[in-house]
């Protein structure tokens, strides 16, 4: 095995699919890019790698035998915060949000580019890596208390459950409180420049975080909206 520090790439990539075709076509092209990679043909093979060689991110096949792909993320997601990206020839919309509610941080569906694929990959370690500003321990916000170290949400006194993609929402919303983020601004940060443009979906995500922390959900008092601009998490008033 080649050691962290020995790795000319950039992350030490699992690659996870039971096409043997693709596998390869995956991998050469990665390593092509720097990046180290070790691949699995099954869910069942695919936890064995990860426990043995703890990757920096795992590119994850849906439909696979023995243990299928959102199979494998519940197991990971119950001990490791490990970026995942779902790959599959499956483009339904519902497939793609089942995918990311279960924790994943995207999801690209077949046929795509060596170059699309590059770059979600470095989206998604740009949103993971812990070089940004210093986060404070805890924030209290009104009814909302973000525990940063634990991970953890408090609504008016309840611990509520998020998603990966919820907190990351949340929390550039609540550190940016009182400060209007542009739909842009928010698409960049959470989720890449990928999506910078495609503010239904965020919206869709908003409306999904509303219902979590706010009292009424269709009438926020919380996240509100600035027409055409983007949402402001607003500060309780004294």
């Amino acid at each position: 095995m080649v050691s962290r520090k020995q790795s000319v790439g950039k992350y030490r990539l699992l690659v996870v699919d039971d096409e043997i075709r693709i596998l390869k076509f995956l991998t050469s092209n990665l390593r092509t890019q720097g990046y180290e990679v070790i691949t699995a043909s099954n869910g069942l093979e695919a936890l064995k790698q990860f426990h043995a060689i703890q990757p920096d991110l795992i590119l994850l096949d849906i439909l696979m035998p023995k243990m299928n792909g959102l199979d494998v993320l519940k197991e990971i997601r119950g001990f490791s915060k490990v970026p995942v990206i779902f790959l599959s020839a499956k483009g339904d919309e519902r497939d793609k949000i089942t995918g990311l509610d279960m924790g994943a941080d995207d999801y690209i569906a077949k046929p795509f580019s060596p170059d699309e694929l590059v770059s979600r990959i470095e989206a998604v370690m740009r949103r993971f890596r812990p070089d940004g500003p210093k986060i404070p321990d805890e924030l209290s916000l009104g009814d909302i208390t973000i525990d940063f170290k634990a991970h953890k949400v408090m609504v008016r006194g309840n611990v509520v459950y998020l998603t990966r993609l919820e907190w990351l929402l949340l929390s550039e919303l609540a550190l940016n409180a009182d400060r209007l983020m542009p739909y842009e601004e928010l698409l960049v940060r959470v989720w890449g420049s990928e999506y910078r443009d495609d503010v239904q979906f965020l919206r869709t995500w908003i409306r999904r975080l509303r219902s979590k922390i706010e009292e009424k959900p269709d009438a926020p008092k919380i996240i509100v909206t600035v027409t055409k601009m983007g949402y402001i998490f607003k500060r309780p008033q004294p």
